[in-house]
């Protein structure tokens, strides 16, 4: 931790983060607009490369609407064989860099089907159905205590201010419960059936590792998935990556200033 952190302050003169950002897939756009510093992934001391399509693979530093902002420009993810520790490492080492709130972005696929593809959905909630949990084995005391509470990971004024931003920008926004899933395949129709019945509305292959550690590390966490597609079983068609990659790019402009008007809120 201490050479990436030394390698990090190095390479950014010191910067000095409040807030961190993890851009989900097709959402790391944002990040090329707003970058002083931009270090690949390849390059830091102890962190992985990403290796999946619509994940650049780089940490952004920038100030944006006057707030100083680390950005993950894609994630790594429990499905490419990576530990639970290796793929939520970066959260440990925005917590050590001063950040203070993270905000988590995915694509997700419908599990509610009220929701649309290219619908915005603030996370409420999370199912851990991953079959892990990324606070496993010893505990470090400098980062959090060994058992800690998770009735609140997605901090309930943060859903109010996104709420507020989104209602000014006059924005159709969703709340919901998302599930995750190991992946890299996707959910049965009958998968989908249960998580609807456990009251999940969104579904995922990421977002709860990084939750979990946020929250434990102390960090405020505000959770937003973009709809890429109607879960298995629901519309018929048959799912892809690509087609995730296509609508979260259609939802890219509302999300861009969904995003810009919360950085200006908190």
């Amino acid at each position: 931790m201490e050479e990436t952190i030394n390698f990090l302050k190095e390479k950014t003169n010191n910067f000095e983060p409040e807030i961190g950002i993890i851009l989900g897939s097709g959402l790391g756009e944002f990040a090329d607009e707003y970058c002083e510093y931009a270090i690949p992934y390849s390059e830091i001391p102890h962190f992985i490369k990403s290796n999946v399509q619509g994940h650049k693979g780089r940490l952004v530093f920038a100030e944006i609407e006057g707030k100083k902002v680390v950005m993950m420009q894609g994630r790594n993810h429990f499905y490419e064989g990576h530990t639970m520790s290796e793929i939520t490492y970066p959260v440990k080492v925005m917590k050590k860099l001063g950040v203070k709130t993270l905000i988590l972005t995915n694509a997700a696929g419908a599990v509610n089907e009220s929701f649309r593809p290219a619908d915005l959905m603030i996370i409420t909630d999370h199912i851990n159905f991953m079959g892990a949990n990324p606070l496993v084995g010893p505990n470090d005391d400098t980062l959090g205590e060994r058992f800690p509470d998770m009735s609140e990971i997605y901090k309930k004024d943060l859903i109010k201010i996104a709420e507020k931003c989104a209602e000014k920008l006059c924005l159709d926004i969703q709340k919901g419960v998302y599930f995750a899933s190991s992946g890299p395949s996707y959910e049965t129709p009958a998968e989908i059936n249960m998580a609807r019945i456990l009251g999940a509305d969104a579904v995922g292959m990421s977002t709860v590792p990084e939750a979990i550690v946020a929250n434990y590390c102390g960090l405020r966490v505000l959770g937003i998935s973009c709809i890429s597609n109607a879960a298995s079983g629901i519309s018929g068609a048959q799912l892809s990556h690509t087609e995730v990659i296509e609508t979260t790019d259609k939802a890219k402009k509302r999300f861009k200033s969904l995003i810009l008007e919360i950085l200006k809120s908190i």
